[in-house]
């Protein structure tokens, strides 16, 4: 039961959109300091949530070998066999047994949260387009909103909300009700409150109610990724009160936040905000924007003599910023526009360092953009939830508003940084590397709005799982064979959890798959039937194990670590080109439903991949479902028509369209 919840946790959201109450306008003192003032302190249950587990080692070589199955031939499988059992009762039982024992030394924490942070700031790829993912904002129910000065204000004043609500411990903690008639009411509130945080946890539990990690939520605001030689590092001043503003490749800077800690008055920021706007500057020369995209320690060198050459104080404020607003002088064309805008831009607009980047273009179509290696989807979601509803429902000002009479000259600080020879090349090398890069990239998208996932569970069938297994048939039809495929999923449920690694591409996909696409007719509806209904058990089996830290990719990363750590020549299992191969993941894939989402999207993780998001949708009012597909220069493929009969007389449809 528990396992359910916690892909499920994306869900959580506000009940928002065109059918919500009238809006009242919140002052810029007193309640409208606040999202609102949780009876439970934020951080209750964070002391007593459950360690992470550590699986047990034959457990990990079972699993492994079961996702090996259906991507090796038989002689390439016996191999791998052989180099797990040797792995299994040799080296890799040591380093197990000192994986247990460190991390029975170090309880406050997770025995992957150390070597996730270390993969993510050690990595040397840019972090555009191999890291950074972006959420996109439904419109405002109101057009009128929409206006892209009215919409930045009252987001940014709804960020900075959640900030403040989120410091005074007033922000409610996040839980995965199961029987919310029982957990998620006052009553349970009020008593949960006096229970002590080190068994909080525990009384939660008694009622179906599943309490979520925390602890990645300071680093959404005043954070950065600094670019350092070899290994990054995560950068946080909390002091700071200041936001970041940018807009054509120009840097300004202005407090949202008085002396005192309070939000600044909402027509002032509209007053800093309409100034910064009103620039009619040209784009500068060189972007210094650019450079956030580039190779890691390259970045890190130019960064360096940016401050020999007297901008530390400029790079100081860029980076204890609240956050970034990044004002784009453009409309939304659709959506494959959005998604490169918001995914990537034109390299100009957007600080990629930073924890997040709140995008807002002309015609006030807004994303979030953010940086990964500081925390998950769990809690960006969070926050983008929160933000819409407050922003919609309890807007700072109206589109009659009208600005405070304020010297923006004086109170906005527009950052000039100091440009040698040097940094002007290594900004022109990062330009022609991003172009490059980003000009490989192909977005394609369908919205399909039959079926969806009320009547899938009719069939008792598993959304997710009837989507991966429609990424497996794609693949097959257009490239005939079966290959390595990641889907994340939290582990948010545990003390620093972090993700844990589904592999929808089983030998039940593969076998359905092949009959569907090859031999449709050798079948009848009933045994196709059959074959769905074993791949949605067999997904909703994985699914759970890895929700409670059971599956295989984090255990086997971690004793990599540990081996690279104390210097032991790396074991047999991971020279093994199976290994290579499996953790080689043409298919990225990964799912998210919220009401406040009108679409999100990543990047492929590797140069032959495809990078699948699958949004579900309600916020209309009907079911809406958008795949949101990335790839090379090769090809972009659209699944269509899924399921389309209450029978398996399935219409399945793979559409390959050349770029």
């Amino acid at each position: 039961m528990v396992a359910c919840l916690l892909l499920r946790a994306w869900s959580r959201g506000p009940a928002v959109g065109p059918g919500a109450p009238c809006r009242l306008l919140s002052a810029s003192s007193g309640p409208g300091q606040y999202l609102h003032r949780s009876v439970v302190p934020t951080m209750h249950f964070q002391d007593s949530l459950p360690r992470l587990p550590i699986p047990k080692l034959e457990d990990t070589i079972r699993r492994y070998l079961s996702a090996q199955k259906p991507l090796l031939d038989d002689g390439q499988f016996r191999k791998t066999e052989q180099f797990c059992k040797s792995f299994e009762n040799g080296i890799g039982k040591e380093l197990h047994e000192q994986l247990v024992a460190q991390d029975k030394q170090n309880k406050h924490t997770s025995y992957i949260s150390g070597p996730w942070f270390d993969m993510y700031l050690t990595a040397r790829d840019s972090i555009v387009l191999n890291f950074n993912p972006f959420m996109a904002f439904n419109p405002d129910p109101k057009s009128e909103y929409n206006d892209q000065l009215t919409r930045a204000t009252n987001m940014t004043v709804s960020a900075i909300r959640f900030l403040r609500t989120l410091r005074a411990g007033l922000l409610e903690p996040e839980v995965f009700h199961l029987n919310p008639a029982k957990s998620d009411t006052d009553t349970f509130k009020k008593l949960i409150r006096f229970v002590p945080s080190s068994l909080s946890w525990y009384g939660a539990y008694l009622v179906n109610a599943y309490p979520l990690d925390m602890s990645q939520y300071f680093r959404l605001f005043n954070s950065t990724r600094l670019p350092r030689p070899g290994r990054d590092e995560l950068f946080t001043d909390d002091k700071a009160r200041h936001l970041l503003v940018l807009r054509k490749g120009h840097f300004y800077v202005f407090d949202v936040l008085d002396e005192d800690g309070n939000i600044v008055n909402a027509s002032e920021i509209q007053a800093h905000l309409k100034y910064i706007l009103s620039d009619n500057s040209p784009a500068p020369e060189f972007p210094l924007a650019y450079l956030g995209s580039e190779n890691r320690d390259v970045w890190a060198e130019l960064r360096q003599k940016l401050v020999s050459d007297g901008n530390e104080e400029n790079l100081r404020k860029v980076d204890s910023a609240v956050f970034c607003l990044c004002l784009d002088d453009f409309p939304i064309k659709d959506l494959v526009h959005l998604s490169h805008n918001m995914l990537h831009g034109d390299g100009t607009n957007r600080w990629f360092d930073k924890s997040f980047n709140l995008i807002i273009a002309k015609d006030g179509t807004a994303a979030v953009h953010f940086e990964h290696a500081w925390g998950d989807g769990v809690a960006v979601l969070r926050f983008f939830n929160e933000v819409f509803k407050d922003s919609t429902q309890a807007p700072a000002i109206t589109p009659q508003s009208q600005p405070v009479r304020a010297d923006s000259s004086v109170a906005v600080q527009k950052l000039s940084f100091k440009l040698n020879d040097a940094l002007k090349a290594g900004i022109s090398a990062a330009k022609e590397k991003f172009d490059a890069t980003t000009k490989t990239l192909t977005i394609d998208l369908i919205r399909f709005q039959r079926g969806g996932k009320e009547f899938l569970k009719k069939q008792k069938l598993s959304p997710d799982s009837v989507a991966q297994l429609a990424f497996q048939m794609a693949f097959l039809r257009q490239y005939g064979q079966t290959v390595a495929t990641y889907e994340s999923c939290s582990t948010a449920a545990f003390k620093h959890g972090r993700t844990e690694t589904i592999r929808p591409a089983s030998i039940f996909t593969k076998r359905c798959s092949e009959a569907f696409v090859r031999e449709p007719s050798k079948h009848s509806a009933k045994e196709l039937q059959q074959m769905m209904a074993e791949c949605s058990k067999y997904h909703g089996q994985l699914t759970k194990e890895a929700a409670m830290g059971q599956g295989f990719d984090r255990h086997l990363f971690a004793l990599r670590y540990l081996a690279a750590a104390k210097g032991i020549v790396l074991p047999e299992l991971y020279l093994d080109p199976a290994y290579g191969q499996i953790n080689h993941n043409i298919l990225s894939t990964s799912t998210l439903n919220s009401p406040a989402v009108n679409i999100g999207g990543f990047a492929p993780v590797v140069p032959d991949g495809f990078g699948i998001g699958l949004f579900t949708l309600s916020y209309t009012g009907q079911p809406l479902s958008t795949l949101n597909i990335s790839d090379g220069p090769h090809f972009a493929f659209i699944l269509n028509g899924i399921l389309q009969t209450p029978h398996v007389d399935i219409l399945y449809e793979v559409k390959v369209v050349p770029f």
